[in-house]
């Protein structure tokens, strides 16, 4: 009797590690992901020079073929887009948005702030918690289309 309960003990603290092996894994699959489209959404802006009609329309289709759905609030003054459909407007802070984008002006040019979002899900406990992954751009002239 002694042998079954030992081999329970270990059984079950089997169990604790592949459960946490598998949360890891989530978690890094999902900021992978998140860094992927944060890069190419600050390729695009630096494409296009600028976020212009052309970089949104043209980050909302890579967002939507990604499947890109990872809801976060923006920091107050940012512009957040309510849908991949082209909907933006100036963030609130307590609204969730797809990502996020600013425009900062200096005195050598201006430069873009980005914030996407990742979230870490396990199926059987939904939703934990959702991560932020800013990025930014190089210095350059460029233009920002104000709704």
């Amino acid at each position: 009797m002694r042998e079954v309960s030992g081999s329970t003990w270990v059984f079950q603290l089997m169990i604790i590690f592949i459960l946490i092996f598998a949360c890891f894994l989530t978690l890094v699959l999902n900021y992978s992901k998140a860094y992927r489209v944060k890069n190419e959404m600050l390729s695009i802006i630096e494409i296009y020079e600028g976020y212009t009609p052309e970089s949104k329309e043209i980050i909302n289709n890579y967002l939507y073929v990604q499947g890109y759905k990872t809801k976060g609030t923006c920091p107050e003054e940012w512009y957040g887009a309510l849908n991949l459909d082209g909907d933006f407007e100036v963030a609130d802070g307590i609204q969730k948005y797809y990502y996020c984008v600013k425009e900062n002006v200096t005195a050598k040019g201006m430069y873009y702030d980005t914030l996407v979002f990742y979230r870490f899900y396990l199926p059987f406990l939904g939703d934990l918690m959702t991560f932020k992954v800013e990025g930014r751009t190089k210095n350059f002239v460029g233009s920002f289309d104000r709704y």
